[in-house]
């Protein structure tokens, strides 16, 4: 394969152009002997040679003709290529891979991810939804760049930032016991069945640890996977449910259950941005980044 210096092309043009390489040298501010070694170095490579020298100053070789014309071409070639890489400055434009669990995609994300398209329609957002365990999995191995999870044991290897408030409610049926209070602690919810979600998802999880810490089990009705499933099972009378507020405020137009919250202090919960530690990162990576952490 041929490596042609683009240096040495410009050198050749220019004494193309002067007819002469002590000229060409002093408009190129280069010495007359090493632009000769690179007019040189360039016939090696193209194994041909450009120039008849004499002591009038230098022709150009039938090759050197069909050189000079390409080396034109190229010239506007690298100045376009110049000129694309220049102009995307200040613009940012691609694909981004976001991975984000349930009630980050319920919740939050709809309204941003309209207002980041408005402020960047050149970047294309690909979103998933992930359980919180499998978004940060994804940003490890670099199947996503950004995760919305509901997780506080960040990986290694992984930047965080606060996402959002997405405490914790109980929903109930319309005339349950619990509906007569303002609100509840969890061991008091463990003495009715329980609409669950996702078995081996982050809330699913912390329902059990949460039932075992306290040397209750937890009364299972139905396990469903996703929120607008529970809450239909809340509404006909299956059991209660322990749901994201996201969530809740999402499926909760049909008054057939209501909301209390959790006073537990575990109750209150986050959601967490995270992303592969990366510098730089890609500029939609990170324009997408700074949105949703604004």
């Amino acid at each position: 394969m041929l490596r042609i210096d683009p240096f040495s092309l410009q050198l050749f043009v220019a004494v193309a152009r002067e007819g002469s390489i002590s000229r060409a040298a002093a408009k190129e501010h280069i010495a007359p002997s090493a632009l000769s070694r690179r007019i040189a170095d360039l016939e090696h490579v193209l194994g041909s040679p450009l120039l008849v020298r004499s002591a009038l100053g230098v022709e150009l070789t039938d090759a050197g003709q069909v050189v000079l014309a390409r080396a034109h071409d190229l010239d506007h070639l690298l100045l376009a290529l110049t000129q694309d890489v220049q102009a995307l400055k200040g613009a940012v434009s691609g694909r981004v891979r976001l991975f984000a669990n349930s009630s980050a995609v319920i919740g939050f994300l709809p309204e941003r991810l309209k207002q980041f398209a408005l402020d960047f329609p050149g970047v294309t957002v690909e979103l998933q939804e992930r359980l919180s365990g499998e978004v940060l999995r994804a940003c490890l191995d670099d199947v996503a760049d950004i995760g919305v999870a509901a997780e506080d044991n960040i990986p290694r290897g992984l930047d965080a930032w606060r996402f959002a408030k997405d405490p914790l409610f109980v929903i109930v049926p319309r005339g349950h016991p619990l509906s007569a209070v303002e609100s509840t602690t969890f061991k008091e919810l463990l003495t009715f069945a329980l609409v669950c979600i996702q078995p081996g998802g982050a809330l699913d999880s912390l329902l059990r640890e949460r039932a075992a810490a306290a040397h209750l089990p937890l009364k299972v009705a139905v396990t469903v996977n996703s929120f607008d499933a529970v809450c239909r099972m809340v509404e006909a009378g299956m059991g209660i449910a322990v749901v994201p507020r996201s969530a809740a405020t999402a499926y909760a137009g049909s008054g057939q259950f209501e909301l209390r919250p959790l006073t537990d202090p575990w109750a209150e919960r986050e959601l967490t941005l995270v992303a592969m530690r990366k510098s730089p990162r890609r500029a939609a990576v990170q324009a997408l980044l700074d949105a949703l952490r604004g």
